[in-house]
């Protein structure tokens, strides 16, 4: 599904006017994610999922093929854990 095609969605779901209103409204709610994620907060969506970070540790390894090796520095990572209803409905 392209986004063009979520905002049409959304618009339909959520009853909004326009397709303009729906954009902002999925704008504010992957912005408001991305901000509580970026300092550290988790957001929990009770049915839907939960938003969190993890810590990743440096990890090392080699190019297969080759001699080359790489190291990946260690970094915090966004995390999304389904909730109940949502896999119940994929599901289906």
């Amino acid at each position: 599904m392209t986004k063009a095609e979520f905002v049409e969605l959304v618009k339909e779901q959520g009853d909004y006017s326009s397709k303009a209103e729906a954009d902002r409204a999925i704008k504010a709610f992957t912005d408001a994610i991305t901000q509580a994620l970026c300092q550290k907060k988790s957001v929990t969506l009770v049915g839907f999922g939960s938003f969190s970070t993890v810590e990743v540790a440096q990890k090392s390894g080699k190019v297969p093929g080759t001699d080359k090796t790489y190291t990946k520095p260690a970094h915090t990572a966004p995390k999304f854990k389904f909730g109940k209803s949502l896999k119940d409905a994929v599901a289906k």
